[in-house]
């Protein structure tokens, strides 16, 4: 890799730091390269990327970044998994790692925040962005529902009571 290429990657990978919500380390030493388009289609799917780059260039491209301090954890066989919705990455990286023994994920970065182990961990079990925009919806929707409901509710109670006396009166 000629100097022109080094420098292509450390802006791709400063890039990459700056506009990702998530950022997890980890260490792939044993995966199979089935394996690993296993991982990647996972992430494709739900809206992260998976990426291996050397430590070097990844340190030069964290420096003044937000998530600068998750440059100790590069060392060794790391790969960086990211996505734009914060729990994406964090979410399938910790699928995949329950799968897969040979993935251990070391920490990460949600912004300028530094996430242990555990830390990715908590991540993962946030709803996504998806799920929160379900619920919020649904708790918009509901109420609306219940007016409706509530307008048609005294219709039908008088068509049960018609019903009724007309039922009694044929009897």
């Amino acid at each position: 890799m000629d100097r022109a290429q080094k420098e292509k990657v450390v802006e791709e990978l400063g890039q990459i730091f700056e506009s990702s919500g998530v950022v997890v380390v980890a260490h792939y030493a044993g995966l199979t390269v089935a394996e690993m388009q296993d991982l990647r289609a996972r992430m494709r799917k739900n809206g992260g990327s998976v990426r291996v780059a050397k430590n070097k260039l990844a340190k030069i491209a964290l420096e003044g970044k937000p998530c600068e301090s998750i440059a100790n954890l590069l060392t060794g066989m790391t790969v960086l998994t990211y996505s734009e919705d914060p729990v994406a990455a964090a979410k399938v990286a910790e699928d995949f790692a329950k799968d897969n023994k040979k993935f251990e994920i070391l920490g990460g970065a949600m912004g300028s925040t530094a996430l242990d182990r555990a830390g990715v961990e908590a991540v993962s079990k946030m709803p996504s962005r998806e799920e929160l925009i379900a619920s919020i919806v649904g708790c918009i929707a509901a109420p609306a529902a219940n007016i409706a409901g509530a307008i048609g509710a005294p219709a039908s109670n008088i068509a049960s009571i018609l019903s009724t006396i007309e039922d009694k009166a044929a009897a």
